[in-house]
């Protein structure tokens, strides 16, 4: 067992080693650094809950001063924008911009996977993605890390009528468009029976 867990981490390790490389070249030419792209990223996939530097912060596992840092270069790029909580204005919510969207839209997905994508085929990605996902997962749960995970597979997400949904966390509406968001509040759905 302990083998086959040094061989796993061994791999993931080159593999993100290569994309790591690969993200460095090409975001050279946009002037970022790779956690100043995650961040940026983050915000792209996240809902209105966890849009907020905190949720960044909880994301990225960075410090505070870090990703302070990282917003204020998005923000002085145009990558983002931030905007005062309505409720809390000790809160700021960071939305990415147009220019922000395609600066993704040009780095993403790596083209060192699509072209290993290209050759493994379909079958055999939608087999790692499974296996992958199952991994984060059970490291997530087993280290008691949250999940940040998407609405749609939340156990606060209640569907009330076909297209309407309803978080039962923050009592508020959710549309199609906000189930397929991640979020910081994530609880994944216990399979039935497991509760």
């Amino acid at each position: 067992m302990r083998m086959n867990t040094i061989i796993t981490q061994q791999l993931l390790e080159r593999l993100a080693s290569l994309l790591r490389s690969e993200n460095r070249s090409l975001l050279l030419e946009y002037g970022l650094q790779p956690v100043q792209f995650d961040a940026l990223h983050y915000l792209s996939i996240c809902n209105r809950y966890s849009d907020t530097p905190m949720s960044v912060t909880e994301y990225l596992g960075q410090t505070k001063g870090s990703v302070s840092q990282t917003l204020k270069v998005l923000e002085k790029k145009g990558l983002i924008v931030k905007t005062p909580d309505c409720c809390d204005k000790r809160v700021a919510h960071m939305a990415v911009t147009t220019e922000g969207r395609q600066l993704i839209k040009a780095v993403l997905p790596s083209p060192l996977l699509e072209v290993a994508g290209d050759v493994l085929g379909n079958k055999d990605l939608v087999s790692i993605n499974s296996t992958l996902g199952t991994l984060l997962r059970t490291v997530q749960q087993a280290n008691n890390f949250k999940s940040f995970g998407q609405c749609d597979s939340c156990r606060h997400n209640i569907k009330s009528a076909e297209d309407d949904y309803f978080c039962g966390l923050t009592k508020e509406p959710l549309t199609k468009m906000d189930i397929q968001l991640i979020c910081r509040e994530h609880q994944p759905r216990q399979l039935e029976g497991t509760e």
